[in-house]
Formats: C-alpha cells, sequence, structure tokens
C-alpha cells in the first residue's frame, strides 16, 4: 500500500536526540532540588546499570541524563532546600538593613539640616553674640553683728556668691548625679540623654522626662524666661554651646550653684541652706546636699519647708544616684539615710534679728545710695542681747499676753554713744514684718514726762520745788489722776516717781508747752510734737527707738547722740564705702540738771512706779508710761553702761485688758537687764549721788475732790537763774 504522504511542512516527534540537547531537557531533580537535609544513602548500583555523569554545575559540556522509567515532571515550582532558604533570606536582610541605613542617614542629615536652621531663625531673635555675657548676679548685703556673726543676707538672692572651692565636693556631684550625669563629658547638649528622654516620653505618651543639660538649665536662669515654648528650647541650646565655648565645667557648675532656684524663696545655694539649715553653705552635709539637689526638679513641689516628706523621699533617690556614679561610698550613703536632713526654716523666719537686718539694709540705702556691689554691713548688734531681747519679749507675751489682752511688744537697747545693741520689732517675723521698734508710732504716755520736768529744771526747778497734786482745769482740759486719788502738796521728784499727772500738767503750763517740746526735740525726739497743754502725759506720738534714744544723754552726762545700727559699710574686697566717725549734736543738757534728773528718775525704781524694774543694788533709773484705756504700755530706763525702752499693745490700737508701764514692760525690762549686766561692774549714774538736792519729800495720804481754786498753778522758785541751756535755746 502507498504510503501517505504527509502534508508539507509538519514535523513529527523525534526521540532519538543526540547528547548535545539531552542535557538542555533532563527535567529530573538535582541535589540541589531535593528537600531532604541530609543526602540519602547511596545504594550499591546494579552491576549492568552504568553510573550516569554527574553533571557539572554550570555550562553545558555534561548534559544530564533522565532516570530510566520516570517521566519528568512537568508544571511544578521546584521546592527549596534550607540552605537555599537562608541563602536567600540573608541577601534580603542586607539589602533591607543597607536601604534603612541610607535612608537613616539621608534623614539624619536633613534632620541636621532642619536643626540648625530652627537654631539660627530663633537665634536672630537674640542680640548679637558679642554683646552676649552672663548677668551680674544681683548684689548681696550681708549684715554682721559687732563680733563678726551674721544677722542675715539681704538682697534679691538673699544669699552670698560661694566658690565652688568653698564648699564641700559632694555638694556639685549631688547635683551632678541627680541632674546631669554625663555633664563633664558633653558640650553642652547630651545627645544619649536627649534620645533617651524623647524615647520615654513617645514610650509614655506624655511628658515625663527632660533631656535639658545642666549647662541649658543655667542658660534658661541666666538669659531666658521660663517659657515652654519651641522658641525658647531652641535659643536655650544656642546659649548653652556658648557658655560651653567660653566657661570651663568648674565655672559653670559654679555659676549654677549661685543662680538657680532652690525653693522658697531662696537664689543660689548658700541662700537655700540658710532659708532650710540656718548655716552657710560651706558646711552642708551630704544628707542636706542631697536635699538641695533634690530641690531642683521642682522647687515648689520638693522645697522642705513646704513639703518635708516629698524632699526626704526625693532627697533618698538623690543619695542612690550619688552612690551609684560613686560619688559617695555605700557606708556614706547608708548613714546619710538614717540620719535625714533636719529643717529648722522655723528659726530662719521667725528670729527677731530679721528686724534688725531690714533695718540695717535701708539705713545703708540712706548712707551710700544704690548698692553696686556685695556689700558687707558691720552692726553694732550684740547677738547675745539680741537673742535675750528676743526671748524676754516672747516669752512675756507667752505668759501673759493674752491674759492682760496685748499681742504685740518692742524693744530697742541702746549703749552710751548711740549705737543699738539689741532690737526686737515685733512677736514673730515670720507672721509680721512690721518692725513696731522703728516705725510705728505710739503714744507714750507718762515716760514724756521726763522732758516737762527737765524743762522746769532748765527754767529754775530743783528736785524739790513743791508742787500740788489735786484737780485743775487749764483752759478747757481737766487732767485726771488715777482713780481719783490726789497727793495734795509733793515735791517734783514725788509728782515724778508716782507719776502725778496733775503735777505734769500744771508744770508743762508754767514753763510753756512749747518749750517741752524744744527740750524733747534736743533730746533726740524727731517725730512731730503738738505743743499743747496735754503734752505733758505724752498725747503726741513717737517710736520706741527715738523715745529711747531721748532718754541716752541721762545717762552719758548730758551729751545727744545719733541712734545707729550701721558702724562700717564695705565691699567684698575690703573697700571701705562708709566708716562711722561718731559725731553727734555734743552736750544737750547741763551737767547739774543730769545730776538732778537721774536723782528723780533714780526714785521712780525705788519708790515710784517703776519698783517692778528695780536691778537691786545696781544703779538704774527710769519712767513707766500707760496711755488712756492701757492701750499702751511703756517702760523706758538705763544704767550707765545701757538704755532700753520697751512697749506692749496691740497693733490695732485696741484697750488692754490690764496692761501698765509698771507691771509687763518694767518685768521684761528688768528681765533683759538682767542678762544685759551680767559680768558687768555696777556704774554710777553721772550726778545722781548729789547732796545739795533736798530730800525727797514724805507723800501725804491721797485724798479725793477739790476744786481747781484749790490747786493753783504755781510759779516758778524766785531767786533762780535760768541755766546755760535755757539762755542759749530760750523759752518762756
Amino acid at each position: 500500500m502507498a504510503r501517505k504522504k504527509m502534508p508539507k511542512g509538519r514535523k513529527e516527534p523525534v526521540f532519538d536526540i543526540g547528547t548535545s540537547m539531552a542535557g538542555a531537557l533532563d527535567l529530573r531533580l538535582g541535589d540541589d532540588d531535593r528537600t531532604l537535609t541530609k543526602p540519602a544513602k547511596k545504594r550499591p548500583a546494579a552491576k549492568k546499570a552504568t553510573k550516569p555523569a554527574k553533571p557539572p554545575k554550570s555550562g553545558n559540556s555534561a548534559p544530564r541524563t533522565r532516570s530510566k522509567g520516570k517521566p519528568a515532571a512537568r508544571g511544578r515550582k521546584p521546592a527549596r532546600s534550607a540552605r537555599g532558604r537562608r541563602r536567600g533570606l540573608l541577601p534580603f536582610l542586607a539589602r533591607t538593613s543597607g536601604r534603612l541605613a541610607y535612608w537613616g542617614a539621608v534623614a539624619g542629615v536633613w534632620g541636621c539640616i532642619v536643626f540648625a536652621g530652627m537654631l539660627g531663625f530663633y537665634a536672630a531673635y537674640l542680640p548679637p553674640a558679642s554683646e552676649w555675657e552672663v548677668p551680674k548676679r544681683p548684689p548681696n548685703v550681708q549684715i554682721v553683728s559687732a563680733a563678726g556673726a551674721l544677722i542675715g543676707n539681704r538682697g534679691e538672692t538673699g544669699g552670698e556668691a560661694i566658690r565652688l572651692e568653698q564648699v564641700p565636693p559632694y555638694l556639685p556631684q549631688a547635683i551632678i548625679a541627680i541632674e546631669d550625669r554625663r555633664f563633664y563629658s558633653h558640650f553642652g547638649i547630651d545627645v544619649i540623654g536627649l534620645a533617651r528622654a524623647m524615647v520615654t516620653n513617645i514610650t509614655a505618651g506624655r511628658l515625663v522626662q527632660g533631656g535639658s543639660t545642666l549647662t541649658q538649665q543655667l542658660a534658661k536662669n541666666l538669659f531666658l524666661k521660663p517659657d515652654r515654648t519651641l522658641k525658647r528650647k531652641m535659643q536655650e541650646v544656642v546659649l548653652a554651646l556658648w557658655l560651653e565655648n567660653n566657661f570651663s565645667k568648674d565655672e559653670i557648675i559654679e555659676l549654677y550653684l549661685n543662680r538657680v532656684y532652690y525653693g522658697s524663696g531662696a537664689y543660689g545655694i548658700d541662700a537655700a541652706a540658710r532659708r532650710y539649715y540656718n548655716k552657710s553653705a560651706r558646711t552642708l552635709t551630704i544628707a542636706e546636699a542631697a536635699v538641695m539637689a533634690g530641690v531642683l526638679q521642682a522647687p515648689s513641689i520638693y522645697s522642705p519647708k513646704r513639703n518635708p516628706d516629698r524632699a526626704e523621699k526625693r532627697a533618698q533617690v538623690v543619695l542612690m544616684a550619688m552612690h551609684r556614679e560613686g560619688f559617695i561610698t555605700e557606708a556614706e550613703a547608708a548613714n546619710a539615710l538614717a540620719s535625714p536632713a533636719a529643717i529648722s526654716a522655723a528659726r530662719q523666719t521667725r528670729g527677731a534679728e530679721h528686724y534688725v537686718a531690714d533695718y540695717a539694709l535701708s539705713e545703708v540705702k540712706r548712707l551710700i545710695g544704690d548698692i553696686p556691689n556685695d556689700l558687707v554691713v558691720d552692726t553694732t548688734i550684740d547677738m547675745h542681747l539680741q537673742e535675750a531681747a528676743e526671748d524676754v519679749i516672747r516669752t512675756i507675751l507667752d505668759e501673759e499676753g493674752e491674759t492682760r489682752g496685748v499681742a504685740q511688744g518692742a524693744l530697742v537697747a541702746i549703749d552710751r554713744s548711740g549705737g543699738i545693741k539689741a532690737m526686737v520689732g515685733g512677736r514673730d517675723y515670720g507672721k509680721s514684718q512690721f518692725n513696731r521698734a522703728v516705725t510705728a508710732k505710739r503714744q507714750p504716755g507718762s515716760t514724756f514726762k521726763p522732758f516737762v520736768y527737765l524743762t522746769a529744771l532748765e527754767q529754775g526747778f530743783t528736785p524739790s520745788s513743791i508742787r500740788l497734786d489735786a484737780p485743775v482745769r487749764i483752759n478747757n482740759w481737766r487732767p485726771t489722776a488715777p482713780n481719783g486719788k490726789y497727793y495734795g502738796k509733793v515735791s517734783l521728784t514725788t509728782a515724778l516717781a508716782k507719776s502725778m499727772n496733775t503735777v505734769a500738767a500744771t508744770t508743762a503750763h508754767t514753763v510753756g508747752p512749747a518749750n517741752v517740746v524744744a527740750t524733747a526735740q534736743r533730746l533726740g525726739i524727731q517725730s512731730k510734737l503738738r505743743a499743747h497743754p496735754s503734752i505733758a502725759l505724752g498725747t503726741s506720738e513717737v517710736t520706741p527707738l527715738e523715745l529711747t534714744a531721748a532718754y541716752v544723754p541721762f545717762s552719758n552726762g548730758g551729751f545727744g547722740i545719733l541712734p545707729h545700727v550701721v558702724r562700717r559699710i564695705a565691699t567684698k574686697d575690703g573697700k571701705v564705702l562708709y566708716e562711722r566717725d561718731g559725731s553727734g549734736p555734743g552736750a544737750v543738757i547741763d551737767p547739774d540738771h543730769v545730776g538732778m534728773m537721774n536723782h528723780m528718775l533714780t526714785e521712780s525704781l525705788k519708790t515710784g512706779t517703776g519698783k517692778r524694774a528695780a536691778l537691786g543694788d545696781r544703779p538704774a533709773a527710769g519712767k513707766t508710761g500707760t496711755t488712756q484705756d492701757q492701750r499702751d504700755a511703756w517702760f523706758v530706763g538705763y544704767t550707765g553702761h545701757l538704755t532700753t525702752g520697751v512697749w506692749f499693745g496691740n497693733d490695732d490700737g485696741a484697750p488692754s485688758r490690764s496692761a501698765s508701764g509698771s507691771n509687763l514692760p518694767a518685768q521684761s525690762w528688768r528681765r533683759f537687764m538682767e542678762i544685759a549686766h551680767k559680768g558687768l561692774p555696777p556704774a554710777a549714774l553721772p550726778g545722781a549721788d548729789m547732796t545739795r538736792t533736798a530730800a525727797v519729800q514724805p507723800v501725804a495720804a491721797p485724798r479725793r475732790g477739790g476744786s481747781a481754786e484749790e490747786s493753783p498753778v504755781l510759779p516758778p522758785e524766785p531767786g533762780r537763774v535760768p541755766g546755760f541751756l535755757k539762755r542759749i535755746f530760750g523759752g518762756d
């Protein structure tokens, strides 16, 4: 049969192919394509079988042969081995990490560019860098006693500037440990700390940690306002870099110690140490240093004065940080934890020495004007007497103030030359900074009468001159006696000792109220006095300081004084700006009249209203005073060493229940003067032992009633020639 002719162009499959194409079409699995982790064990080959040649890894020189009886799988993706997967993962990770590194670097570069641009933009709001300088620290006025003991610091900071080498090393270390432990290694910005703070804040979802360095904090305190804005933060960074470039690390930490806020109104470490512990920063303990460092994070929260428990817990964190950084040993940390710092803020704010410091500062401004630099002010204050005066006033008020209806007291002590040795302006400085000793004007009552009798002596009277204690009318004014009791004819000495109102009033009327005013002003009263007949009973207001100062001439032989508390003002480097030369008004009382007055006022303590103020055998003199409705109670007295005035009353002028010059003031005066004169020899009062004056007239039994006609105003004794001072100062 004829063979069918095939269509032209058809190609039939050919199965007998040459070896050159066998490898190309071999679809059997190779070793690299198998999923087994270990190669299968080789089986012994059949005797007649021939081992196929192993194809090469690459190229076509050794083509693979198909397995006999096993057709090649078509359309199935061969499975990858573990090694293949690993080889595929590593390149992927390498490519991914490379891309991340690349784009991270790109982002970092752009971030730096943006950050630098922001710095430049906000820095443009600052003055030119050539004009930058650390602001001058507000001047501090250090006020010290006559013996050099610190009374107080005054100024905006409240403490002196301390050099780094003056404080114990653990003080700056405590601050570094808790605020900026990489302080000595960063360049003003702690990149590590900043990154850590960012991660912490992002994780917490709120601002819980800051990344500011000590240098940045200092820049903010020195140059910027505490605004929470991006502008302020960028400017803070710029200024921190400037500080690091212009100051050493030690200089920066010293500036930080002296400039930052430590809470409770204290700026600088010394002010804080004195506010919280009543001591210099030079003597702080480790436990106290930990409290100081802990306050810095939030002064209003961790102030030991406001929140002592929180301050102590924060201090414990600081101590652990100090130990972790190697600044203190484990034993030192344990001791500090076992003995927490004891706050002594009560004394720091209550102490009466602050009245002195305030007054001294006002005197400094009056004497030298503006305060250019840190100053040291030497005062006349004796701290032993100052503390005794405060204790006496506070104790008397605690014991009898409520019972007698008085809430406040004041005391001033002045030496023979006018130096103020002690001053108490009130019961508690912490509750009231009003200085009653200097500023409060109150009616002096009968403590004004010595000026009346001195004027009479200068016009010819003597201590034994007789006057009539009886009801009297002067113009339309009728002075009265306590309880309506009158003694009839008495000497001036007796009238002053017994504080007889009618005798003082008639004597003032006789010598002339204007002359009495002139005498008081000559001796030191500076307040305006009204020349009215009632001036004899102390109706014009004066301050305790000026009234006490006006008594000093009786104790020093008749020489006027200018009461003062400042002796010397100098800068910290010793440049003297002011020094008192001891000048005064000179003699203001004739020596004879000084002796007469001392004789009369001594009798007041022996037989008169001031008996509770007597100092035993020690010569002393003085006068009580009580105003209408017992609103003011006074005692002003002196020895040959010291003159002291005491006042008790109420700030609102409310009447007391039973306070008078003969009780609270006289008792306080005696207590204070006994302390002040301990160890001092007795000193005679000038002329008090004179023999030329007549003996004190005996006092008749008091009588009630009487009329104006029975008590005429007696004229001066005839035959007396006006004294030297009378001729100088004149008078009626």
